[in-house]
């Protein structure tokens, strides 16, 4: 998996390409996040447009980086969700869990 990094401003936008499938690859988009919140104050984006895959090691990632964040006051968001992932979230009942956006513009306008 590789993970891609930007900036929009206060906002941090992670964009993982490919399965998130192992606990190699969750422990590697931990670390991106954490690094992503320390130079956004707290302000996380994860573009989903290129995750072809998710296990449940991936979805124990994104639940984990999520109340990470919730619990010390910071912000953390969806955006891009395809098909799968979509589907995967609502089986799992973690919809709900996560504020989810149809793109970046808008995952990143949501922090104003």
């Amino acid at each position: 998996m590789r993970i891609e990094e930007s900036q929009h401003g206060a906002v941090s936008v992670i964009r993982p390409s490919g399965a998130l499938a192992s606990k190699g690859d969750a422990a590697q988009l931990d670390e991106h996040a954490a690094q992503a919140v320390k130079v956004s104050l707290g302000r996380v984006v994860l573009d989903a447009t290129d995750i072809s895959y998710i296990d449940s090691n991936g979805l124990e990632a994104l639940v984990d980086i999520s109340d990470r964040l919730s619990s010390s006051g910071k912000s953390f968001r969806i955006c891009c969700v395809g098909d799968t992932l979509r589907e995967v979230l609502a089986v799992t009942e973690l919809s709900s869990k996560f504020q989810q956006y149809e793109n970046v513009q808008a995952a990143v306008r949501s922090f104003l």
